[in-house]
């Protein structure tokens, strides 16, 4: 039996003028920890956005936890949280008053909100700095409280946008940790969007990459780390002729790259094979660099078609 999806969409098109930003999109996306992975530009701030009503969809559906949003979207919001890209905190206030604010906007009750708002600050490391003033706080002092806010009312899915963008390398690891305890622990539903892989990579059990508005991959991590060319790239300092005569000989497509190496198609699970093939021979490569895997390679393409269509 299929997994119920949270995220549904059926032809979901956005248009700013003449640039269409969302290409007739049809997704079905179950529970979890997601990764909407993409170039800058690419369109993943305006898909949720548009999930969330937060700007109009020009044509096609979406259904968020199960429920038609042009019907039931102020009832579906409440059960989502949302950590913008930009900074999204009022000025003059103090941490704890904000995130209560927020709660009390998502329709809680003052003293549940307020109390839930100590709790998610805590959550979020924050309880030091629960009676400042959020226009004093650092970069990742923001970004967690931004997250605090977006829990605060206890979700059931939590779209988290570009959440380590201006950290450093310790302060992307905390919020990162932070990202994953939200799923592991809480079993809320988190939609991390970024447009680093190893962001993705370390949290999400499944990914949808975006590129120019349109849905170029959609898997589980796994199933997309698998799904590997089966390629090798050989560097050889000599014995070139030999090794292209042998691989010939074998069957197995190659072609010389731009840098002088040999890309090998050996079609084999592991490397070891055309290890093997090389020792029996006696080809001695200076180095055997495994092709990447699909994630990578996915992503990758993405880039390089972003760049070629500048």
């Amino acid at each position: 039996m299929a997994e119920p999806s949270i995220i549904e969409t059926k032809g979901l098109s956005k248009r700013f003028g003449s640039q269409t930003v969302l290409d007739d999109i049809d997704l079905a996306v179950p529970g979890g920890a997601i990764g909407l992975l993409g170039p800058n530009g690419a369109g993943k701030s305006t898909f949720i956005k548009c999930l969330l009503q937060l700007i109009h969809k020009d044509s096609g559906s979406v259904r968020l936890l199960g429920k038609d949003i042009d019907q039931y979207g102020r009832e579906s919001r409440t059960r989502i949280g949302y950590a913008p890209e930009q900074d999204c905190h009022i000025p003059g206030m103090i941490g704890c008053e904000y995130v209560t604010y927020c709660g009390e906007l998502s329709g809680m009750p003052f003293e549940a909100s307020r109390q839930r708002a100590h709790e998610m600050l805590d959550f979020v490391g924050m309880g030091q700095e629960r009676y400042r003033k959020v226009d004093t706080y650092s970069t990742g002092m923001k970004q967690r409280i931004k997250i605090a806010q977006a829990l605060v009312h206890d979700p059931d899915l939590v779209f988290l946008d570009e959440p380590t963008n201006g950290l450093d390398p310790k302060g992307q690891a905390m919020i990162l940790d932070l990202i994953e305890r939200i799923w592991k622990d809480s079993g809320i539903s988190v939609v991390l969007s970024s447009h680093l892989l190893h962001d993705v990579d370390r949290i999400c059990e499944r990914i949808v990459i975006i590129a120019d508005g349109k849905v170029v991959a959609h898997d589980t991590l796994e199933a997309l780390k698998e799904r590997r060319n089966a390629e090798a790239e050989v560097v050889m300092s000599h014995a070139k002729a030999e090794l292209v005569a042998l691989l010939q000989d074998k069957g197995w497509p190659y072609r010389l790259l731009n840098n002088g190496n040999v890309l090998v198609r050996h079609g084999q699970t592991s490397l070891n094979p055309l290890i093997e093939l090389l020792q029996t021979h006696r080809i001695s490569p200076l180095e055997i660099k495994e092709s990447p895997d699909a994630l990578n390679e996915l992503y990758l393409q993405t880039l390089r078609a972003k760049e070629t269509a500048r």
